[in-house]
């Protein structure tokens, strides 16, 4: 990629990164199908802008035009990546432009004390996604699998959700909390998630199911939909320095992932 100034030019670094799904769940003609990795640019002084735009981040697309502006294959909507591989290209990026050391405030869960840990990015690591046989799951291909409820007997197949899919989700969950209205995070993602019940598709099968489905089954479907996405392992060690508690915690993405020095 030659990026041109005059009588100055550079070529800027790109990278492979690995993805999570490895393209299985990409249709035919998708130029992810079945491909390992995807080439990414490293991040510059104009992502960075989109990074800090008031504009963009107001709207919630600030991410957004930055992966679309690092993907080297234009015609690859960034939308449309599996969430797993969407997250996959922003810890690559995070960590090919400011490093692997991420350093931010903890809150620690035992004694509520804040204090400044630090995670490494290279230890986040991948997972393919996973169909045990606990959970009766069946991969249809194309990104659908099946699982029988233990409780009701139902067959429901359900789907992965896309980066299109993700933002649906969270901005159900940001107008319910600006309405001060009862939020339905859980239904919102069945809803979001399930394709059929029984071989039924329709809108009235789908919206009786999940209104009424008991929760021993609604808490297996959405296991059997965790195991089954490709994504990256977030969770690290910490250590609390006031209490000495310990346990697996999620790398927090706050502020400080992509300006660490802010």
């Amino acid at each position: 990629m030659d990026n041109s100034g005059g009588g100055f030019s550079f070529v800027v670094p790109t990278e492979f990164v690995e993805l999570p799904s490895k393209g299985r769940y990409y249709p035919e003609g998708h130029p992810l199908h079945n491909q390992e990795t995807i080439e990414i640019k490293h991040l510059t002084a104009k992502e960075e802008d989109m990074l800090t735009s008031r504009a963009l981040l107001k709207k919630g697309v600030a991410l957004e035009r930055v992966i679309a502006s690092i993907i080297v294959d234009k015609t690859i909507n960034p939308r449309a990546l599996l969430s797993g591989d969407r997250n996959a290209i922003l810890v690559a990026m995070r960590i090919s432009a400011y490093g692997n050391e991420y350093s931010t405030k903890v809150t620690c869960p035992s004694c509520n004390t804040t204090s400044t840990h630090s995670f490494d990015l290279f230890d986040i690591e991948l997972r393919h996604g996973t169909t045990p046989e606990a959970l009766q799951v069946t991969e249809l291909g194309g990104g659908l699998f099946e699982t029988k409820l233990p409780l009701t007997e139902c067959n429901v197949v359900f789907r992965l959700l896309n980066g299109n899919d993700e933002k649906i989700l969270t901005d159900q969950m940001q107008n319910s909390r600006k309405r001060k209205k009862e939020e339905t995070n859980i239904t919102n993602q069945l809803k979001m998630i399930t394709v059929s019940v029984n071989g039924d598709e329709s809108p009235e099968t789908l919206n009786y199911f999940i209104n009424n489905v008991p929760s021993l089954d609604s808490t297996h479907l959405r296991m059997a939909f965790k195991n089954a996405t490709p994504t990256i392992d977030m969770e690290q060690q910490f250590t609390c320095d006031e209490c000495g508690y310990e346990a697996e915690m999620e790398v927090p993405l706050t502020a400080d992932f992509f300006w660490p020095n802010r």
